[in-house]
C-alpha cells in the first residue's frame, strides 16, 4: 500500500489549501483514513479522520473528504494560521496495520 501526499506549500495567513493523498489501492474498502500533522519539535497529532461510511467531515477550519472513484483522500484547510505550519501526513488503517505517506510540508507565513 502506497500513500502519496501532495498540495503543500507556502501560504499566507488567511489563505486556503487542499491537500491530496493518492492511494495505490481502492480506498472504498479502507475503514479508516486520516490526516495527521507534525510541527517542528512537536509530536504527530491527528487532524481529522474519516470512515468508509462517510464522504466528508468538517471540524472548524478543516474538512476531510474522500473520493472513492479517484482513490484519493483530501484535506482542505481554510483561514490558515502560522500555527498550522507542519508536515501533513496521510494515514490508512488496513487489516490491523497502519500505513503512512511521506508527508507534505505546509508553511503559513507572510
Amino acid at each position: 500500500v502506497q500513500l502519496v501526499e501532495s498540495g503543500g506549500g507556502l501560504v499566507q495567513p488567511g489563505g486556503s489549501l487542499r491537500l491530496s493523498c493518492a492511494a495505490s489501492i481502492m480506498i472504498r474498502s479502507i475503514n479508516t483514513m486520516g490526516w495527521y500533522r507534525q510541527a517542528p519539535g512537536k509530536e504527530r497529532e491527528l487532524v481529522l479522520a474519516i470512515t468508509s461510511g462517510g464522504s466528508s467531515t468538517v471540524k472548524g477550519r478543516f474538512t476531510i473528504s474522500r473520493d472513492n472513484a479517484k482513490n484519493t483522500l483530501y484535506l482542505k484547510i481554510d483561514s490558515l494560521k502560522p500555527e498550522d505550519t507542519a508536515v501533513y501526513y496521510c494515514n490508512a488503517y488496513i487489516d490491523f496495520r497502519t500505513y503512512w505517506g511521506q508527508g507534505t510540508q505546509v508553511t503559513v507565513s507572510s
